[in-house]
C-alpha cells in the first residue's frame, strides 16, 4: 500500500533549497535541491514545524530534530539509518566504524547513507570516509560535496580549510 503525500514543501537554506514531503503526521523525505529551485511554503502544520526545526539547527547545530518521521527502506538500509541517529551530541564516525558495528562492508553502509530518505534528520553528512570526505547524496558530485561541507563546517566538524 502506497501511503499519499500530502504536501511538498520546499524550504530556502543557505546550503540548499530543502524539499520536504509529508504524509499524515510524519515526514516521508528530505531531498536537497539547488539553491535556485523555487520555494513552495509549507501547507500543512508538520512541514512548518520542520521548517521551524530547520532555522533553530542554523542557530545552534546542537539542535536536534524531533519531527517524527518515517523510514522506507530495506531492513540493512534502516539498520545504518539507525547507526546514524546516533550520532548525537555532535560527531562523526566512518563508513567503516558502521560498517563493523554492523558486520558489513563500508560500501554498503555508504550505500545505505546515500539512500537516507531523511538527511540533515538523520545526519549522513557525518559519516565521512576513512581519509576525507566520502561521498554524499549517493555520489561525489560537487554540488552534493558542497552540502556536505557546509554542514559539517556549519557543526564544527570540519575545519575551513577543508
Amino acid at each position: 500500500m502506497t501511503i499519499p503525500i500530502v504536501a511538498e514543501t520546499r524550504y530556502a537554506t543557505p546550503f540548499a533549497v530543502l524539499g520536504i514531503r509529508t504524509v499524515p503526521g510524519r515526514v516521508l523525505g528530505l531531498r536537497y535541491l539547488p539553491l535556485n529551485t523555487p520555494e513552495v511554503a509549507a501547507t500543512d502544520r508538520l512541514a512548518a514545524r520542520l521548517c521551524r526545526e530547520v532555522e533553530r539547527y542554523l542557530a545552534d547545530p546542537e539542535f536536534r530534530f524531533g519531527v517524527p518521521y518515517i523510514f522506507e527502506g530495506t531492513p540493512f538500509q534502516c539498520r545504518v539509518w539507525r547507526e546514524i541517529e546516533k550520532l548525537f551530541p555532535l560527531k562523526s564516525v566512518s563508513y567503516g566504524h558502521i560498517a563493523r558495528r554492523l558486520q558489513s562492508g563500508a560500501r554498503a553502509v555508504g550505500t545505505a547513507c546515500g539512500a537516507n530518505p531523511v538527511p540533515l534528520i538523520v545526519p549522513c553528512h557525518r559519516v565521512l570516509a576513512a581519509q576525507g570526505l566520502g561521498g554524499f547524496m549517493g555520489g561525489t558530485t560537487t554540488a552534493a560535496l558542497q552540502i556536505k561541507r557546509w554542514l559539517l563546517r556549519h557543526e564544527g566538524l570540519l575545519d575551513s580549510a577543508n
